[in-house]
């Protein structure tokens, strides 16, 4: 596996290599229709995520060869839309030698004016990416540039840029910083829980400028880091400073955690105490999230990978979760990262989901399942925005990917619940029909809410295998998979322990989409 998960994953290694000597089926069941997945293999962290002419475009961790990890290369997909996909051909191969030599993840910035000396007309792409070279043990900066719009990349002849012959050092993220007037990278290493700054004019060769880390969640490795300024909410002229840490394993598992702060003269200064822990998304699978470079007024678009499990899917492995819009909101606890199903899909939501919307208003349930009318979707695939109001010591909510026998007995279902007592959003899986791996104890995933309110804003994202639930409009996320039953696709919402109102409910069903 790769390096940085390899503890977390070591036996869904093995468990992949004997799979694979057996005839592999095929999963459409479980295959997303509007968050994307590679045609066929194993796919990883989100690279060189940038906005071109119109076109997003996504290159990804990837195996060219096989369903599980391995052969790291850079993928590449490009979208207008963030829903529609192309795949292109492999960008960055991995280059086998007496070094063998894999593209680990990275970035993409274009070099408008040629700062780097390598653009043939008014610039060009640049990508920064980590070379992990196994059998030097070692891990290096390595940069290639394109003159083609990001089709093809040539590697940098005196590459590595950045050596510190560590083992363990990658994931750079670069972008233009008016303040220095210059190329700045942030880049990990992960085993000393830091992140390192570094400048420079050309992206060619780099100036150490400073460290920050062991901050926050330290129990496992660093890696993944990128910064970033954010506007705050109601202040649009107020921003902030972001910094986005990946640290899987120990206790937390898949876990991303984030500072906000300042950033000048080159120093990241963080606003909270040292200890603070600010988790980014509360399931067990989002992660290696970065932002696109280079959107229409430095709008933060960010997409993370989902990371898949145990479970086996094929012809494919792994996907990415919706893109998300980022911004800060001011909150009792302070400054909050705040991530919303980005707008470049929302706005586009009745032109995808053509006339399959429905919508519901000031519905009440007193203790009891309602099911959803059948006819208002079609699979399990589909967006639903919700706002529920509970009576004091009411659990309200939905149930979805749902199988009843033939006397209305519940065969297996997901349920995403508020629970107005313990002001907690939770989904429980325990009867979801998901890996199977998974230890029942860690079936229930859970949110405290920072909040005295019995009213709760909801968008449930369900597509096929995976779930996200944005809540309070985007103040917290949760982000897990579920493998239903291909029958299980019935819907229903429900209330116990007292009475509940959907005060407004709409969902668009998106089974319709062509893709992949």
């Amino acid at each position: 596996m790769k390096q940085h998960l390899l503890a977390y994953f070591i036996l869904v290694f093995f468990s992949s290599k004997i799979l694979a000597q057996e005839e592999q089926k095929p999963t459409p069941q479980w295959r997303p229709i509007y968050h994307f997945t590679p045609l066929k293999n194993w796919t990883n962290d989100p690279n060189g995520l940038i906005y071109l002419n119109g076109v997003y475009h996504l290159y990804n961790q990837q195996n060219p060869y096989e369903n599980k990890w391995g052969h790291m290369s850079w993928g590449h997909a490009t979208s207008t839309d963030l829903v529609h996909w192309e795949h292109l051909s492999v960008a960055i191969p991995e280059t086998i030698d007496k070094d063998t030599t894999w593209r680990f993840s990275g970035c993409a910035v274009l070099d408008k004016n040629n700062t780097s000396g390598f653009c043939k007309s008014s610039g060009c792409l640049v990508a920064v990416y980590t070379a992990d070279q196994p059998n030097l043990k070692k891990e290096s900066q390595f940069i290639a540039y394109s003159n083609d719009g990001g089709m093809t990349f040539t590697n940098y002849a005196n590459n590595p840029v950045i050596d510190l012959q560590k083992k363990d050092f990658r994931d750079p993220n670069v972008s233009w910083n008016e303040e220095l007037k210059k190329w700045l990278m942030v880049v990990s290493l992960p085993a000393d829980h830091t992140v390192r700054f570094y400048a420079s004019d050309n992206l060619r060769e780099w100036q150490l400028l400073s460290e920050f880390g062991n901050a926050g969640y330290t129990d496992a490795a660093w890696e993944c880091p990128s910064l970033m300024q954010l506007p705050v909410e109601g202040s649009p002229m107020q921003k902030k400073w972001v910094l986005l840490v990946s640290a899987a394993g120990a206790k937390k598992g898949v876990f991303m955690q984030y500072f906000v702060g300042g950033f000048t003269g080159g120093v990241f200064k963080n606003d909270n105490p040292s200890g603070t822990v600010l988790a980014m998304d509360y399931g067990d699978c989002f992660y290696a999230a970065i932002p696109w470079n280079n959107v229409p007024d430095d709008k933060k678009i960010l997409i993370g990978w989902m990371v898949p499990g145990h479970q086996e899917t094929y012809p494919w492995k792994g996907q990415m979760s919706i893109p998300r819009d980022l911004g800060l909101r001011e909150t009792k606890e302070g400054l909050r990262l705040v991530q919303q199903p980005s707008s470049v899909i929302q706005n586009n939501l009745s032109a995808l989901s053509g006339k399959n919307t429905s919508q519901i208003k000031n519905l009440k349930i007193s203790n009891r399942e309602l099911s959803i009318n059948e006819k208002t979707i079609s699979g399990n695939s589909y967006w639903l925005d919700a706002e529920l109001a509970c009576e004091p010591g009411t659990t309200a909510g939905f149930r979805i990917a749902q199988k009843k026998d033939k006397d209305n007995k519940t065969l297996s279902e997901t349920e995403i619940g508020y629970d107005a007592i313990k002001h907690q959003l939770y989904v429980d899986k325990k009867n979801s029909g998901t890996d199977e791996k998974i230890k029942m104890e860690n079936r229930r995933q859970t949110i405290d809410l920072q909040t005295g309110s019995n009213t709760i804003r909801l968008e449930i994202l369900f597509d096929k295998s995976s779930l996200e639930v944005f809540i309070d409009k985007g103040e917290k996320v949760l982000t897990t998979y579920i493998f239903p039953d291909v029958q299980a696709n019935a819907l229903s919402a429900f209330a116990t322990g007292g009475d509940a109102i959907i005060k407004s409910l709409t969902i668009w069903d998106l089974s319709r989409i062509k893709n992949n």
